[in-house]
Formats: structure tokens, C-alpha cells, sequence
């Protein structure tokens, strides 16, 4: 047992706290499907801001980078860092769009944007497939980064990790239930900061530590590796004895591809998931464009120094890690170098880190499946709540059998992250061009599946992803993915006038809407592009600058 009485006091004390906040925001009545999902569209941006990035902070993202950095070195963060552009267009562009629409959900806005038959599949669709399915992977792999975790921490088993963490869900999807989003956000706040104190104490003890020598011992243990390059060298090796280098195709993939084209979790282009959730829980839409931008400075400038740090020293203390074990280093800090009372903090900060993700999952999915698949807005309202619970309640379950299932995160992102290559372009201009209709994204929606399964399971698919060279492949998914929907858009009718006058009055993008009378303004989409631009350059700036002066 690796964590002491007083540890273990720390951890309850947090679960405690967590459940006593919660149940603080039942006390103010829960009157309806907004209520519970959006938190009456009343929460404080800063609350909100704060909300998503908690639910970033999962128990698999400390340790994914830790893994990144012991594979790639500091430049391999650039698989995610890439998308922060992403981040900051929906923000400037999408964040007050999402919230005038109203809608409950982002599958809801389907039906908003187009109409008839092929609307109503598609959001019963998207309700299922992102409720229900993609959610359930997502859940699994935090869950399976929680397992290691609790295996490492308490030197169990993985069966009786797995009963922990399970109970621990079933903990988190009862206060969750009981609060509704105004509830999850506030206790987000909370275990959001515990989550980076944890990681800030962390970082101070392992670099500190006589076997690291500070930063001066890891600049001398690595520099001559490469690891500590902050950009990549084009190349086709990642041998860690040399620098580290990327093929052109990944780089181009990652530098001027995926930010925009691909869907991701919290990552989605044009806005989605929790992230237009929490956007349309703000109390305007000025405060769901300022929720965003905090987001996006603390998901890339406060949040990964910490973890990279960590990550580099594992390399120096734990040589002998396999590729595929390189991601535990991060916990064998927390296990060989915090002492007792600070072993519990980060204990609990990981319990944090886990939750704010689960409960948000939990309420989210739920969100998706009561209102476009189940569409229960006809019901009473004591109905909609009883039965919001009960479908959170399902699908915690659903997400554990899900979970049982899995065995690698890697291919867990790698198959969800090629499942999306393309879509994110339909996702953006749906918005703002109005020839987009429902068959443009049905067909960006199905292109990648049958482009990704054609390269990975055939024969001939195989031989021309090898032919390609490495990255090309996802480059090549994006624009088949393109191409296609495009070729389906100008083969199929546009949307009723009605149902674009409807969209456009309600929501007001400025874009290429002449089919309802709009005249672009053309300024001010001169100064969207142009904060959006040094808004990017900024955040990349203080990110960089704050590893320059870590590094001296």
C-alpha cells in the first residue's frame, strides 16, 4: 500500500467536498431539461471557461503527454498543441452563433439548419452516435488511464482497479445527477485547481530531486537528444538517440490539416460536445466568446508545462520503460518522490482530474440521448428530470461494459481521431454558407469511416497507405472526405428557403447567405480573421516563451 493514513484522509475529505458542493446546487430546484443540461443558461463565463478545461484535464492527459514526451520530446506536443487555431476559431467565429441559437444540444441545431425527413434521421443519428458510442470510448479510455493509475498508486491488481473506478464513476454519476451542469461546473472550479496545484507540487519535488538535478540536470541529461527542441526536424526517423524528426506528411498533417478539418472531442471544429454546451450555458453570447478564449489560454499556455517537466524526467529515472509503458512514468513519480500528505493531494488532484471529465461525459451523452433521440420535450417536466437521471444512469453502465473492451488508448484516439478526418470542414461552413445541406453532412459524416477502413482492413487499401508515406494517409482521408461532399452538395437540392431564413434570422452569421437578402459585411470579418490571427500568435507566444524561460 503506497498511500498513508493521512493520504487517505486528504483524498475522502476531497470526495467529501466534492459531493457536499454538488448537492449544495440541488437545493436550488431543477426545473426543466435546461436547467439540468444547461444550468439555465446562467453560468458565469469565467465558471463555464474554467468547466471545460477541467473536463480536458482527464486522468489519460497527464499522462498521454508524459508518454509523448518520452517518445518525441517536447516537439511531439504539436500533435495537440496544432489545435489550438482550431480552438480560437470557434471561439471568435462560432461561440456566439452556438449560443443565439438556443438549442438544447448540438444535435438539435441539425434540425434547425435543415429540414424534413433526412434532418430528423441525422440528429437521431448524431444523438446515438455521439451520446451513446463515441462517448462511451471516450469514458473507456479515461477509465482505463484511471485503472493504471489506481493499479500503481494502491499496488493492486487490474481487476480490483477496475472495481474502484468503477464505483468511483458510479459516486460521480450520482452527484452529477443530482446537480445537473450548474452543479458539475461549480465543483469543475475546484477540482480543476486542486488538479493543478497537485501538478505544479509534482513537478516541483521530481525536478528538484537529487536524481534529476533540477532543470539543469535534465537540460544536461537530454539536450543532446533532442528531446528538448521545441519544433520538430523534418526527417523519417524517431530514433530518441537522435533528434527527434517527423515525416513532411505528419507534419503537414498536423500543421495544416487537422486543426480545421478533423473532428475530435473538445476539439471539434466550428464548436461541439461539452464545448457548445458549456457556450450555451453562459448568460450571453459575449459570454460564451469570452468563456472560450479563457479556455483555450489555459488549456495551452497553464496547463502542460507541469506534465512535460515530469515527463522529461521520467525519461532520466525510469530508462528501462518500454515505448508501451512510458506513459506510467508519471505515475512512478507520484509513487517514488512525493512524500506523505502531498502523495494524497496529487491522489485526490487525479480523482479531480477524472471526474470533472466523467461527470461531464455523463451529462452530456445524456443531454444528446434524452433530446434528439428519445425527444422527450413533450413530456411533464418532473418526467424530463426523473428520466435525464435514468438515462445518466444507463449509460455510466453502458460505458463501463464499453470500458471492459479496451485495452489501448492509443488505438482508442487513433481510430476516433480518423473516424472525423474531413467532417470538421461541413461543421464550419454550415454556419456560414448556405448551399451546405443535410446531405453534405450525412456524406462528410460517412466518407471518412469507408476512407479509413478501405486504407486499414483491404488489401489494396493497405499498399496505397504504404505508398503514400507516413502522414499522407490522413491527408489523403481528408480530401477524399472533402471531395465527396462537396460532389453530394451541388448533386442534391439546398435547403428550403424557409428553413435557411429561419436558421439566419435566429442565429445571424455573416457569411454567404444572398439566398435570404444578406449583404456580407465584409469589416467585420476583417477584424474577426484578424483577432483570430493575433489572438493564435499570442497564445503560441506566451506558451513558448514560459518553456524558454523554464529552460532559461
Amino acid at each position: 500500500m503506497v498511500l498513508s493514513w493521512i493520504d487517505w484522509l486528504i483524498i475522502l475529505g476531497f470526495l467529501g467536498l466534492s459531493w457536499y458542493l454538488s448537492t449544495q446546487y440541488h437545493k436550488q430546484k431543477l426545473v426543466d431539461l435546461n436547467d439540468y443540461f444547461l444550468g439555465g443558461r446562467n453560468l458565469p463565463w469565467y465558471v463555464a471557461g474554467i468547466s471545460i478545461v477541467a473536463t480536458t484535464f482527464a486522468a489519460d492527459t497527464p499522462l498521454a503527454v508524459a508518454e509523448i514526451v518520452a517518445l518525441n520530446g517536447i516537439s511531439g506536443n504539436w500533435i495537440w498543441w496544432n489545435a489550438l487555431a482550431g480552438g480560437l476559431l470557434t471561439a471568435i467565429f462560432f461561440a456566439k452563433l452556438w449560443h443565439r441559437s438556443g438549442v438544447l444540444t448540438e444535435a438539435e441545431l441539425i434540425e434547425l439548419r435543415y429540414s424534413g425527413k433526412p434532418a430528423r434521421f441525422l440528429r437521431r443519428f448524431k444523438g446515438v452516435y455521439l451520446g451513446l458510442f463515441m462517448n462511451s470510448l471516450v469514458i473507456g479510455w479515461v477509465n482505463l488511464a484511471m485503472i493504471s493509475i489506481v493499479q500503481v498508486l494502491l499496488g493492486i491488481t487490474e481487476s480490483q482497479s477496475f472495481t474502484i473506478v468503477a464505483g468511483l464513476m458510479l459516486f460521480v454519476t450520482a452527484y452529477s445527477t443530482i446537480s445537473g451542469l450548474r452543479g458539475i461546473a461549480i465543483v469543475d472550479v475546484m477540482q480543476f485547481s486542486l488538479a493543478m496545484v497537485g501538478s505544479l507540487i509534482l513537478a516541483w519535488f521530481v525536478v528538484s530531486s537529487p536524481e534529476v538535478g533540477g532543470v539543469d540536470g535534465l537540460v544536461s541529461n537530454l539536450s543532446d537528444k533532442g528531446t528538448l527542441n521545441f519544433f520538430p526536424q523534418l526527417g523519417e526517423s524517431s530514433d530518441l538517440s537522435q533528434i527527434y524528426v517527423v515525416p513532411l506528411g505528419s507534419l503537414i498533417g498536423f500543421l495544416a490539416f487537422q486543426w480545421w478539418a478533423s473532428w475530435y472531442p473538445g476539439s471539434e471544429p466550428g464548436g461541439g460536445g461539452y464545448v457548445a454546451q458549456r457556450m450555451m450555458s453562459t448568460k450571453t453570447d459575449k459570454d460564451a466568446l469570452k468563456a472560450t478564449v479563457l479556455f483555450q489560454v489555459l488549456h495551452y499556455c497553464v496547463r502542460p508545462w507541469p506534465w512535460i517537466l515530469v515527463g522529461l524526467a521520467a525519461i532520466v529515472l525510469y530508462p528501462e520503460l518500454a515505448s508501451d509503458e512510458k506513459r506510467l512514468g508519471f505515475v512512478y513519480a507520484i509513487r517514488d518522490f512525493l512524500p506523505t500528505g502531498a502523495k494524497g493531494l496529487m491522489a485526490a488532484a487525479f480523482l479531480g482530474a477524472y471526474m470533472s471529465t466523467i461527470s461531464t461525459q455523463i451529462n452530456w451523452g445524456a443531454g444528446l440521448l434524452i433530446n434528439d433521440v428519445l425527444l422527450v420535450k413533450e413530456k411533464k417536466q418532473t418526467n424530463q428530470l426523473k428520466l435525464s437521471r435514468m438515462i445518466s444512469l444507463l449509460l455510466a453502465v453502458f460505458a463501463l461494459a464499453v470500458t471492459t473492451q479496451l485495452t489501448s488508448i492509443k488505438a482508442v484516439w487513433e481510430f476516433v481521431f480518423q473516424a472525423g478526418a474531413g467532417l470538421g470542414l461541413v461543421l464550419i461552413l454550415r454556419w456560414y454558407w448556405w448551399r451546405v445541406n443535410v446531405f453534405s453532412e450525412i456524406a462528410a459524416t460517412i466518407a471518412p469511416f469507408v476512407t479509413y477502413f478501405w486504407l486499414q482492413f483491404t488489401e489494396s487499401g493497405k499498399q496505397f497507405r504504404q505508398s503514400l508515406g507516413g502522414g499522407y494517409d490522413y491527408i489523403f482521408v481528408v480530401l477524399a472526405t472533402t471531395l465527396v461532399w462537396l460532389f453530394v452538395t451541388y448533386l442534391t437540392r439546398p435547403e428550403k428557403t424557409a428553413t435557411l431564413l429561419k436558421f439566419y434570422e435566429k442565429v445571424r452569421p455573416n457569411g454567404a447567405w444572398s439566398v435570404v437578402g444578406h449583404k456580407v459585411n465584409y469589416s467585420d470579418l476583417v477584424k474577426k480573421f484578424s483577432t483570430w490571427i493575433a489572438l493564435t500568435i499570442m497564445v503560441y507566444s506566451v506558451l513558448l516563451i514560459i518553456g524558454k524561460i523554464i529552460f532559461s
